[in-house]
């Protein structure tokens, strides 16, 4: 099965003023399409590859042939982590979480304010392109960052919010000012999803975005039916 393109769960500028229409139409329709283009390129002639989630993917790129993996690990990712953020973004989002997340952000992290500061330090302090994550690992809520489009699923960690630091993400709105992008993308956070998301990966019954069974339910195509987005 082919990987295919999602669409936007909101008109591209549904998040303004905090991030601009015509970043959305970019990130999405343009890097966005090019991860999902060159991951099904890198898996050509792999059937077994190519039927495996793309979470079972990303989970044992050990296993990936040697001549593919970096392709693989960095569109896999980008396809991945554009998936989920996706959805974790809203118009009128903001405010803080409620809940089973809300109590298990003060517990491991003392408070909601702590845990932001956390949050976006991690995404401010991350050299060049990545990701600021939370995320489970070892059964305990982690913050922390990672390059380029690797994410905590490659080692054996279980993604519930993860912020896009790449430059693509803010610089025409923003230029070098990542902190002020950072500091606004609070106002669009969606804690309904990331709640969904934190029940999916602890097990719960919320029904989460990502279900780590079906990763994030990513749309898939029958090769016969696949067409490359745009370059």
């Amino acid at each position: 099965m082919a990987h295919e393109l999602p669409p936007l769960p909101y008109a591209p500028d549904a998040l303004e003023p905090y991030i601009d229409k015509m970043t959305m139409e970019i990130h999405h329709g343009k890097h966005h399409a090019a991860y999902v283009n060159n991951l099904n390129k890198a898996l050509e002639g792999h059937p077994d590859l190519q039927a495996l989630s793309l979470e079972a993917l990303l989970a044992s790129l050990d296993k990936v042939p040697e001549n593919i993996r970096a392709a693989v690990r960095n569109n896999g990712g980008g396809h991945w982590n554009h998936s989920m953020f996706w959805k974790i973004m809203k118009k009128g989002g903001g405010g803080e979480p409620t809940g089973e997340l809300a109590n298990a952000i003060r517990s491991a992290f003392s408070s909601f304010a702590e845990f932001k500061t956390k949050f976006s330090q991690a995404g401010i302090s991350r050299f060049g392109s990545g990701w600021a994550w939370l995320f489970i690992k070892d059964g305990k809520l982690v913050v922390d960052s990672t390059p380029n489009q690797d994410n905590p699923i490659m080692t054996g960690g279980k993604p519930v919010m993860g912020l896009d630091v790449w430059e693509h993400a803010y610089y025409l709105k923003y230029q070098n000012r990542r902190a002020d992008y950072i500091e606004a993308w609070w106002n669009v956070a969606n804690w309904d999803a990331v709640a969904a998301n934190y029940a999916g990966a602890t097990g719960g019954t919320g029904g989460g975005l990502i279900p780590f069974s079906e990763t994030l339910r990513i749309p898939r195509r029958s090769p016969s039916s696949y067409v490359p987005p745009p370059s």
